[in-house]
């Protein structure tokens, strides 16, 4: 085969296509279609997702028209002519003919594509594109349009007709594209659905454009494209042949040819059985299994158990989900190896299986209405995963594994969220459940040490001495179940010089205690542990006998295990109902944030009343409301024992009053707290030129009838923060595309105070923000809806998400319980100088004067007193009492400070509380049309960061509809939509002027071989 030849084959017939309007209707049509597809069916700015996949997924439908439309003259006119005779005796084969017209048609097809590619690079200059989906869809419409193209060549190899062959190519390219619908797909089981989906045209071109290049697909529509040249050639020599001919000869051919397209076809089948061969193109490789996963399922030490329970028939939007589970799911079979058994079962037909699915893990069917032709029924069907590990188990539903975002009031959008996320980790969750039931030294990477720094116990009080006791009971009751991983110790610190003293309070800030307010000795009683990389202070306030301090000290071991699940304390403000009518109705709740935090940690909700915990690894203060002295104090020794602290709080809440938004001023209780370790709120509210919708109430008059409708209005109180705003490409939100900070306040910090600790910024607003400090939260718009915000004068970026991690110091002198107890004493001595007056009014009423002038220098005395002299008073009251009663009430707890933190203590602040509410997730999802979820991301990222635990958060942030578009005006939205028109238009011209000129070219090279002057 010469390609000279072939290729001027070809060039012949792209310039009998520009030489005539064939070519330009075709490039014209498909540009314009594609156009009309992109913004005004799929309507792209409405949709709000930075993709391009709108204009690809009409193509398998449009490109049966297009090519069919191509090629029905390029065999037929030859035929009706009566050329094709003379062609086939040209001293030319028949493959470079079929091939160079080929070439030509596929030429043609190249161009209009890259006519297109304005379109995603506009995509891309004001959204987050992922180019891997985009290059790959442009290799699925070169491979899809030149199977369609080889099937147009035959069919008008065929027919003299024109019109014929435009039909017959329609019918027989539809053909293949309806084989693997979701029209028929859903009229059939699963099962026969996906045979199904392996032979259609379109569902093969779905699968290439979500960013996958797998090799069954790409030879899939190779072979299509090779037997019908093949035909194409085949159908050309039988032309020259004639009914005396060499029939046998004949017959040969006729065999070669059927045997080549035979294992063409057939080959298809054989490629399907090989192992995946497989290029992953998206971003972060959305749909390939993750190092995260693959490290989960190297740690099973039992068999686990993936079971999928899909019935054959369910719901038309789920159906097409199936097979992308079942492909995944068998991913983690044959990386898992012995370790993974997955099961695949249709409930219906297994019922011993269906029964055990009901009874014992409470699956059951969902009832679904569909809808056909004839009829509209409800389906009751399976779609559950179900994850087993040893007694362990947990279940993911439908609505666990999908996503849908509203196109419109009738068209809904469904796919798959996040599988891989979900399914590892539900599998994390049942083998962390299921260690944690055994041993916990299982799960201890590194020998655990415990140190006791406790003082003699000449120094200790009476039941201090009974408490070590029953610890060192305990002690060596772990040491004895730790197969020699657990080790302790106790030290004095009062011992020798006071060296060890000097140096835990230096390290760790441990002071000396005191057993009650009028004891003067002191002493040290400190619990810790440590794996020679961190070190864990205890707190022990609530434990006396052995069994309290055996669940204390595992409850510490647990925060240096591996595979356990992370522990989250969350304080949230308690919901509270208006007493009386007209009052602000409260609008902060957080129960989508604890429903999520729970699916990925052990999640308790506290009040700060207490001690925190000594197993919580992550406290969670979200909208803190006028904490008290005692519950700051207890945020504040959380941090000082090592713990992370992450806390979203503002200047201002907001509240809903007749249908009025205000902002009210906030008083969390911990402004002098974080002031005091570095970092401020500001008493002011962040605005934004980039910034969030709001959906406003407008209402138009059509035809004498009144409608109220929804426009989204440009509201720079919900600050739109992208990449740009990412600051350092930080873990927290490295793989997050984009989050809405809502009625937030700016963070300062100070820079001395944090001179010697890991200052991480997260967030940051644009450089065009602004704050005020008497912000009006309802909407302004003018009477066509369009927002009459002003922007402030003080314009730069404001820091609005920080990390300190370091050595903090208490913001403490003292336990507030201390300060309580004096406030106390002051109370009583003044109550007891005013009985004693009133005692001698009534003995003596003759001495009223002086007893009156005694009093008040009595109650002047009080006032006075210093803190020793009330302590006395308060002795003195209490002389009477049992001593032993005073010091179980005040033991371990008036002068227990920790004073310094360990440089594992973090303190992660957010200036927005409203931005992980309730209200905030419900109004973005309505908007978006689907679940709103980078708030929650962030928070969870949060806590796996400090836990320095970055496996689950590389894949938590996938999802198709999570790259949505920054917040475009309607001019520009606009001013992108005529650009791309105004390139289509002018890609077109260029065409035409490089054709004009092209021919002039040849002409003139012609008019030289002739002699003829131009």
């Amino acid at each position: 085969m010469n390609s000279e030849t072939l290729f001027a084959v070809a060039a012949k017939e792209l310039r009998l296509f520009f030489g005539s309007p064939i070519g330009y209707l075709f490039i014209a049509a498909y540009l314009g279609l594609t156009l009309f597809v992109f913004f005004w069916v799929e309507t792209f700015f409405a949709r709000n997702i930075s993709d391009v996949r709108p204009m690809f997924e009409w193509l398998p439908v449009l490109l049966i028209f297009l090519c069919s439309a191509l090629t029905m003259r390029i065999w037929s006119d030859e035929r009706r002519t009566g050329t094709i005779e003379f062609i086939v005796t040209l001293p030319v084969t028949s493959w470079e003919l079929v091939l160079g017209k080929f070439v030509a048609c596929m030429g043609l097809l190249i161009l209009a594509l890259v006519l297109t590619l304005p379109l995603p690079i506009s995509v891309a200059a004001v959204g987050n594109l992922d180019w891997g989906p985009v290059g790959a869809a442009y290799a699925a419409a070169l491979l899809l349009g030149a199977a369609y193209l080889s099937i147009g060549l035959f069919v008008s190899s065929r027919s003299e007709n024109q019109i014929v062959t435009l039909i017959i190519s329609v019918l027989l390219c539809g053909v293949f594209y309806m084989l693997g619908s979701t029209f028929l797909t859903g009229l059939v089981g699963t099962n026969f659905a996906d045979f199904l989906s392996e032979l259609g045209s379109g569902s093969r071109f779905e699968s290439i454009t979500r960013g996958v290049l797998d090799i069954a697909d790409f030879y899939f529509y190779i072979s299509i494209t090779a037997s019908f040249l093949v035909l194409n050639v085949f159908a050309l020599e039988m032309i020259g042949w004639t009914k005396t001919g060499a029939q046998e000869r004949h017959l040969n051919r006729s065999f070669i040819c059927g045997l080549v397209v035979l294992n063409l076809v057939v080959a298809n089948i054989w490629v399907a059985q090989l192992p995946p061969l497989r290029w992953d193109v998206t971003a972060g490789q959305q749909y390939t299994v993750s190092t995260v996963t693959k490290r989960e399922l190297s740690q099973l030490q039992e068999p686990l158990l993936v079971r999928g329970y899909f019935s054959a028939k369910t719901h038309p939007l789920l159906a097409p989900l199936v097979p992308q589970l079942r492909d995944l799911i068998k991913e983690y079979d044959i990386i898992g190896g012995r370790n993974v058994v997955v099961e695949f079962i249709d409930p219906v037909l297994h019922p011993d299986k269906e029964d055990e699915a009901n009874t014992k893990y409470g699956i059951r069917p969902v009832p679904f209405q569909v809808a056909d032709k004839y009829q509209s029924a409800l389906v009751s069907s399976y779609f559950d995963i179900l994850i087993r590990y040893g007694d362990e188990y947990e279940v993911l539903n439908f609505r666990d594994l999908i996503e849908v975002k509203a196109e419109s009031e009738m068209e809904l959008d469904v796919q798959l969220r996040n599988p891989e996320y979900d399914i590892t980790r539900a599998i994390a969750r049942v083998r962390s459940e299921f260690q944690s039931s055994g041993s916990i030294f299982d799960s201890v990477p590194r020998p655990v040490s415990f140190t006791g720094y406790i003082s003699a116990a000449d120094w200790l009080p009476s039941q201090l001495i009974e408490i070590q006791e029953s610890l060192i009971e305990a002690l060596d009751d772990v040491k004895e179940s730790s197969t020699g991983k657990f080790s302790w110790q106790i030290l004095d610190p009062s011992a020798g010089d006071g060296s060890l003293a000097r140096q835990i309070a230096e390290n760790y800030g441990f002071t000396p205690m005191a057993a009650s307010m009028f004891d003067e000795n002191q002493f040290y009683f400190y619990l810790t542990l440590s794996d020679g990389e961190s070190i864990v202070s205890m707190n022990w306030r609530d434990v006396e006998d052995v069994e309290g301090f055996k669940r204390l000290l595992e409850e510490g071991v647990k925060r240096f295990t591996e595979g356990l699940l992370t522990s989250v304390a969350m304080h949230t403000p308690a919901p509270s109902a208006p007493q009386y009518t007209g009052q602000p109705v409260p609008t902060a709740s957080y129960n989508d944030l604890s429903g999520y935090l729970r699916g990925n940690y052990e999640v308790q909700t506290i009040d700060l009343r207490r001690p925190v915990a000594s197993n919580i690894d992550v406290l969670m203060v979200i909208g803190p409301n006028d904490l008290d002295p005692e519950q700051v104090f207890e945020i504040d020794q959380f941090l000082m024992r090592g713990g992370t602290i992450v806390i979203a709080t503002s200047a201002f809440t907001t509240s809903l009053m007749n249908r009025t938004l205000m902002a009210n001023r906030a008083y969390s209780g911990l402004e002098d707290w974080l002031a005091h370790h570095g970092v401020s709120v500001e008493q002011s509210m962040v605005l934004d030129v980039n910034n969030g919708g709001f959906p406003i109430p407008v209402t138009r008059e059509v035809g004498g009838f009144v409608f109220e409708e929804y426009q989204m209005i440009d509201y720079p109180f919900l600050v739109d923060v992208r990449t740009d705003g990412f600051v350092d490409d930080h873990p927290i939100v490295r793989n997050l595309d984009q989050m809405t900070f809502a009625w937030g306040s700016p963070l300062t910090l100070d820079e001395d105070l944090n001179s010697d600790r890991e200052v991480v910024e997260i967030l940051r607003s644009s450089k065009d923000s602004w704050t005020d400090s008497r912000p009006e939260l309802m909407p302004k718009y003018d009477t066509s809806g369009g927002s009459v915000y002003v922007q402030g004068t003080d314009t730069e970026s404001k820091l609005l998400a920080v990390s300190v991690k370091g050595t903090f110091t208490s913001f403490f002198e003292e336990s507030p319980l201390l300060v309580e107890a004096r406030e106390i004493a002051a109370a009583e001595a003044a109550a007891k100088a005013a009985a004693e007056a009133e005692e001698s009014e009534s003995e003596s009423t003759e001495s009223n004067g002086s007893d009156d002038e005694s009093v008040d220098d009595e109650n002047v005395e009080n006032e006075d007193a210093d803190d020793e002299a009330i302590l006395a008073d308060l002795k003195e009251l209490q002389d009477g009492e049992d001593e032993s009663e005073v010091d179980e009430d005040t033991l371990g707890v008036i002068g227990s400070v920790i004073s310094r933190s360990p440089e594992s203590a973090r303190l992660v602040v957010l200036g927005s509380s409203e931005s992980l509410s309730d209200s905030l997730i419900n109004m973005v999802s309505q908007t978006q049309g689907t679940l709103y979820a980078n708030t929650l991301q962030f928070a969870a990222n949060v806590v796996d960061v400090s836990m320095e635990d970055s496996s689950l958060l590389s894949i938590r942030s996938r999802g198709h509809f999570s790259r949505t578009l920054p917040p475009l005006s309607t001019t520009q939205q606009r001013t992108l939509e005529f650009v791309n028109y105004a390139f289509a238009i002018l890609g077109l011209l260029l065409v035409a002027g490089v054709s004009f000129l092209s021919r002039r070219v040849v002409g003139n090279r012609r008019s030289q071989w002739f002699g003829v002057n131009r």
